[in-house]
């Protein structure tokens, strides 16, 4: 997967305002908004900034916390995990590897088998519906 890189303006160009803040400024879309938070239709979710696979519809859950929430990724090369201390709080922010989009947070409070919850914004998804 080679990496992409583009300008803050380009990525204005092609991501709407909620995408653009979410994605490129590591913002968090309100809970039970986004599109995709009871989404039950069966698919691969992709980085809407770069099209990556990201999350297996298989993998998804409910949480009850209004973002679409996943068991583990679609591989584990196709994010990266990172130290948030941003808001006071210590937390794992997710972002998207090829382009390094913010995805959302990785919470240890997920069901087995692997106990985390990747709670990921709708505003950074695609559902490519299979």
């Amino acid at each position: 997967m080679d990496e992409i890189k583009k300008t803050d303006d380009e990525w204005r160009d092609e991501l709407t305002p909620e995408q653009y803040r979410v994605c490129r400024c590591s913002d968090t879309e309100q809970a039970f908004t986004g599109q995709y938070w009871d989404c039950h239709d069966p698919g691969i979710y992709r980085c809407v900034c770069c099209g990556a696979a990201l999350f297996d519809s298989t993998a998804k859950f409910d949480s009850g916390t209004g973002w679409p929430s996943f068991r583990h990724p679609v591989a584990p090369e196709s994010i990266v995990a990172r130290a948030d201390t941003s808001n006071g709080m210590q937390r794992v922010e997710v972002v998207c590897k090829q382009c390094g989009a913010h995805l959302g947070h990785i919470f240890p409070d997920g069901p087995p088998p692997t106990g985390l919850r990747f709670c990921i914004n709708s505003a950074a998804l695609a559902l490519d519906r299979d």
